[in-house]
């Protein structure tokens, strides 16, 4: 019995000793991860947290919070707006997540195949991610104001199309709102995609060619499938982009006309900031947490595979 407390002792102070042997070589290491570690607790997991708590409460800031409890979440159920604007987040996303991939992946194509002025082109098409979102919105309204002067109108006018309503329109102010969103995002798209072109080995390309590949049987059965990482990626920032979608909407329709573009970042945003129901606004965060967490993983299980270049 002796021997095995002894044993026991000596197993503990080797363990200690590793672990003191193991903080003295990687002290400097665990110091830079404090700060790290501090904002991930402030800034994420409390929030996270205390966002939780107050979906179950009643809290109009001004004054004491009361217990609700599962009331905020019953409410959910009877909301007509609130699914309202679920859909119609599920409408963006479809306006916007392929075309966007799509069209990214188009022009990385373009300026990978080394035509001239390929620098050029790159710069312009980054040039709207940079831009303010604000200016962008404002450019957009210009073009798209549903009078005779709007530019669009003006050129449809052209080809005996009559002036069209955009924004005043429940079926055209969203799909005018993504394509805002694909203008704006579309360089960061082309360059994950230009850098997916870039890592893949040129003698898969040399090897192909020698076999009589066409360029078409070439495309599909290397340059797609050893891209799968970055389609995988790229879907994944599209569409939690998608569904986050706000500014577009706050700063050109205001979620109008006739609730078309209240999106539920933007109902989000009106419960818990304007209305000041802030337990109702937690419970369609979670609510958006949620979606976006499945889709996610639907986009794991079909994209989310690894490749070889061998």
């Amino acid at each position: 019995m002796e021997s095995v407390r002894n044993s026991h002792i000596h197993h503990r102070s080797r363990l200690s000793g590793r672990i003191m042997q193991s903080w003295r070589k990687n002290a400097i290491i665990y110091v830079f991860l404090v700060p790290v570690l501090l904002h991930f607790l402030i800034f994420q997991f409390v929030p996270l947290v205390f966002s939780f708590v107050l979906t179950f409460m009643d809290w109009p800031m001004i004054g004491k919070p009361s217990f609700a409890g599962l009331g905020n979440w019953e409410r959910l159920l009877q909301d007509k707006l609130a699914w309202r604007s679920i859909w119609n987040t599920v409408l963006f996303s479809v306006y916007y997540i392929v075309p966007t991939m799509a069209l990214g992946w188009i022009l990385a194509l373009l300026v990978y195949s080394k035509v001239k002025l390929a620098g050029l082109f790159k710069g312009m098409f980054f040039l709207p991610v940079v831009t303010s979102f604000v200016i962008l919105s404002g450019i957009w309204e210009w073009l798209f104001k549903g009078t005779d002067y709007g530019v669009i109108n003006h050129l449809l006018s052209y080809v005996g199309i009559e002036s069209q309503l955009f924004f005043s329109d429940s079926k055209q102010a969203l799909p005018v709102l993504a394509a805002l969103s694909i203008f704006k995002v579309r360089g960061s798209t082309m360059v994950y995609y230009y850098a997916g072109l870039q890592s893949i080995p040129g003698h898969l390309y040399e090897a192909a060619k020698m076999d009589g590949a066409s360029g078409w049987k070439t495309f599909w059965s290397i340059t797609f499938p050893l891209l799968l990482p970055i389609h995988f990626y790229v879907a994944i920032i599209t569409t939690i982009g998608s569904f986050q979608v706000f500014d577009s909407a706050f700063l050109l329709t205001g979620g109008g006309p006739d609730y078309a573009t209240t999106t539920i970042v933007y109902y989000l945003y009106q419960e818990g900031f304007t209305s000041l129901r802030f337990g109702y606004g937690s419970v369609l965060a979670y609510v958006l947490f949620f979606i976006i967490f499945t889709i996610s993983l639907v986009q794991r299980k079909f994209l989310g595979k690894d490749v070889s270049y061998h």
